[in-house]
Parts: structure tokens; sequence; C-alpha cells
């Protein structure tokens, strides 16, 4: 097929990339230059979002934030212009699930079809093509697609209508952050009273705590390697997406206030740049104490 694919950082290149290592044609465009190894593999580079879609039958887009979508679909040169009766478009962004409903009714309303297929699983699992994919669309949509979202990806579940595939990706990543926060804190607390937080983790991995996010990152946290697989000021804004909805809701969600507050605490210190597993050094600050200082 023709395909098309926007937005080329740290986890679309690599999921571009297994697109075109299937065989399929890849037109793409991104804000910075196209990584020369897309470049090598054959991809073509466009000018602009309209002319990836004008060439392609399907049109990916992994951009960071909702305005980002917005502006990629709608904006001067955008996606909508170059959409036709048979196209699709597929949004593996993170972004407002009630934002994603409008979006998908305008490019609907085009004779286009829509997925919102927003992703879970890092830098590792886009190189990897492990990401678990949520998906929210039309089901024969899905059907069709499904093959295309196989070369990015594992666990793949079409959850329902548009948006439902954003409202799957705000619950992920409450339940993700609680638990970076969670492994940040008993981390925080062993050091602070003079264990071996790296022995601590060990222990932890053999029982009921252990966790995916205790095995990677807690090893992250204690080893200071926080070059970001995924970034933490783009999970402090899923979770500021999260707190949007519960407030049109009329409802709480106290432990991904919490969170989120760790987050802003670390973004004050200039640290929203680093991977999300950087949390503990909320905690760390709070404690005033590292994990990889002496003991207390």
């Amino acid at each position: 097929m023709k395909l098309g694919f926007i937005g080329l950082g740290i986890m679309g290149a690599p999921m571009a990339g297994h697109l075109r290592a299937a065989g399929h044609e890849l037109f793409v465009h991104t804000r910075s230059a196209v990584p020369a190894v897309l470049l090598e593999a054959g991809a073509v580079a466009c000018a602009s979002a309209t002319e990836v879609t004008q060439q392609a039958e399907v049109v990916f887009l992994m951009l960071p934030d909702t305005p980002d979508v917005e502006k990629v679909l709608f904006g001067a040169d955008g996606v909508a212009a170059g959409l036709a009766p048979g196209k699709a478009v597929v949004d593996m962004s993170s972004i407002s699930p009630i934002e994603t409903q409008a979006f998908a009714a305008r490019i609907e309303a085009t004779g286009a079809d829509w997925l919102d297929a927003p992703v879970s699983g890092g830098e590792v699992g886009a190189k990897a093509a492990s990401l678990t994919i949520m998906v929210g669309g039309r089901e024969p949509v899905f059907q069709r697609l499904q093959p295309l979202l196989a070369l990015m990806g594992k666990n793949i579940t079409h959850v329902g209508p548009p948006g439902a595939g954003q409202v799957t990706k705000v619950a992920n990543q409450i339940i993700v952050a609680l638990n970076i926060a969670a492994v940040s804190e008993a981390l925080v607390f062993a050091a602070k009273t003079g264990a071996d937080p790296a022995k601590v983790r060990q222990a932890l991995m053999g029982g009921f705590a252990a966790s995916r996010i205790l095995e990677v990152h807690g090893e992250r946290m204690i080893k200071r390697t926080f070059a970001p697989g995924f970034r933490l000021k783009l999970h402090q804004k899923d979770l500021n997406l999260a707190l949007q909805g519960a407030r049109a809701l009329g409802m709480a969600l106290p432990q991904t206030a919490g969170a989120a507050q760790l987050m802003q605490v670390c973004a004050a210190q200039g640290l929203q740049d680093l991977d999300h597993s950087a949390l503990v050094q909320a905690l760390e600050h709070m404690a005033a104490h590292r994990l990889d200082s002496p003991p207390a």
C-alpha cells in the first residue's frame, strides 16, 4: 500500500520504519529533518501534510499534543486538504478524547475513514514493534487497517467508537503514572533508611509488588538513566487530559492529581524533557536524599 506518516520523533520514526520494512511505499513529513535511516530505506520526504495525504491511501499521525494534531489535520497544507473518499487517517498520538471525537467527525465528513489508535510501550516498544495499541473507530475500518497496526504492535484492541482509543490511553497513563510514583516512593524510602535500593528492588521483583514499572523504570531510577523513552512533559500532558475529563464528568481523581503535582515539581526543576521515570527526582527532592547517596 501507499502509506503516509507524519511525526517522526522518538517513537514515530521506528514505527514508520516498520511499515516501510514490510514493503509498503512510505511518504513522510515532520517538523524537523526526516531521519536518514528512513530515507535510506526508501521513504519519500514530502513538503507538507497535504502532499503526504495526496500520495497515500492511509495516513498515520504521531504528534505530541491535541493542538499539534488539529493543526496538522486542518491547518494550512494540512491532511484534510488532501483527503478523498476511501482514504483513512489513523491518529496514534495521545490527545484529548473529546477533541478526538470532533476531529473524527470532520474527517469522516470528507468521505475518508478515521481511527484513533494511541499506543503504550514507549521507545522500547516502538523499536521492537511490540506496542500496545488501543483503537477507537468503526469496526469495519479497524478490521481493514488492523494488519497495518500489527506491523507496529502486538496487543491491539478495538475498544469502541471514535474517541474510545484515547479514553483508554488516558486510563493507561493514570495507571502508569501512579505506578511510577509508587515505585519512586518505595525506593526513596528504602534508600533513606540506609537500605540498598537496588537490592530492595531485586527482592520486590519476586513478590506481589512486581511490575513492569518496577522492572524497567525502577532500574532506570537506580542507574539514573533518564534519557527520554517517554518524556515527562508528555506524561504530564496526559494526566492533565485525565483531570480535565474528570472535571467535565464531575468526578475526582485524587491520586492522579497527586502524580501530576509530582511531575510539576520536576518541571519546576527543569526536568520536563527527561524520561518520566525521572519523577523519582521529585521524591528525592522532598526527602533530601538521592537513591545513589550514601546512607543517611
